[in-house]
Parts: structure tokens; sequence; C-alpha cells
């Protein structure tokens, strides 16, 4: 399995805007493309993290979505992206609780 951690920064005020937006694309990104998932997190530094999960990196590199208003709305809220990090999962012991 693959896995990809995104951060960014945002204006103040649009957080609610950017998780619609996030929300909008990640179901999207789901729905057609065969991601496992992601999560979104904010961190206690103020920045916003995101998990994603794939089968492999070539099946992230081939997504095309679609979500184009999502993708907006994440755009407008994000001051400052902070790069992405790719990893193979070595191993995988995340689970739902219950």
């Amino acid at each position: 399995m693959f896995a990809v951690v995104y951060r960014w920064r945002l204006h103040p005020g649009a957080e609610d805007s950017f998780v619609e937006g996030w929300q909008r694309v990640t179901r999207a990104i789901h729905a057609t493309c065969g991601s496992y998932g992601s999560r979104l997190h904010r961190a206690d530094d103020g920045t916003w993290v995101a998990y994603a999960r794939w089968p492999d990196a070539a099946t992230r590199d081939r997504c095309r979505h679609g979500e184009a208003e999502g993708e907006r709305m994440m755009a407008g809220a994000v001051a400052e992206h902070l790069g992405a990090t790719t990893m193979v999962i070595a191993a995988d012991l995340l689970a739902e609780p219950g």
C-alpha cells in the first residue's frame, strides 16, 4: 500500500470552506479513483494535515476525480501549501474503533 501526508496553513476564517471542499474532493476520489480514503486533522501548531491511503502510487497518479468546486473551495482557503510526503506502508495496524 501507499500513503500520502499533505499539510496546509489556512487563511483565518476559511476553515469551514476548506473542510467542506476537502470532503467533496475526498469523496469524489474515493468513489472514482480507487483510494482507500483519507483523514483530515487540525494540528496543535495551527496547520491542517490530511493522511490518504492508496493501493499504490500509480493508482494515485492516474486519479482524475472531476470535483472542481471542492478544489476551488480548498484552494481559496489555503494560505500556504506545506508540501506532501509520499510513503510506502511497511506495516498497518490502523483500525476503526470497535
